[in-house]
């Protein structure tokens, strides 16, 4: 069989794979996955071809482990796992331009925290207020997502 696939080129599993067939040239092949897994070839085939709609989510862990990419966990968790709709896209980035970010995020929270404190003091949220709390929760967003690409560096650079 071929080292370049085609069919699967475009799919967040075999690009995990075959990234991680850099350090594990058993990984360069299915085979040689399917078995380091405990799976089947043509399940692991299944797999990386968008054949199964939802792979298990233990699957999912054994390949973030195997493939050092913890990077899957977020990318199902977003795209096949029914209940995670609002996790945030997890861009892998050096650990620079996330520092930079979360140095930049970081600046807005005293002035989130003074404005959130404004708002719920009275236990009530008015209508004038609602938007203002939508940028704040906006803003908690970035930060968990700043805050999620930093742990996804470290298991993938210090583990």
């Amino acid at each position: 069989m071929g080292r370049r696939p085609t069919k699967a080129a475009d799919n967040r599993f075999c690009q995990a794979r075959l990234a991680a067939a850099q350090f594990n040239e058993r990984l360069y092949s299915k085979e040689g996955a399917a078995e380091l897994l405990g799976v089947s070839v043509s399940t692991l085939s299944d797999y990386e071809l968008g054949l199964t709609k939802i792979v298990p989510p233990d699957m999912v862990m054994k390949m973030a482990d195997l493939y050092n990419a913890p990077e899957l966990r977020n990318y199902y968790c977003r795209e096949m796992c029914p209940l995670g709709n609002d996790v945030p896209v997890l861009e892998l980035e050096d650990l620079d331009r996330i520092t930079v970010r979360a140095m930049a995020s970081l600046r807005k929270v005293a002035e989130t925290k003074e404005s959130l404190l404004d708002i719920t003091a009275d236990g009530v949220i008015t209508e004038d207020e609602k938007p203002e709390l939508r940028k704040i929760l906006a803003t908690l967003d970035e930060i968990s997502a700043i805050a999620q690409s930093l742990k996804v560096w470290t298991e993938k650079n210090l583990e």
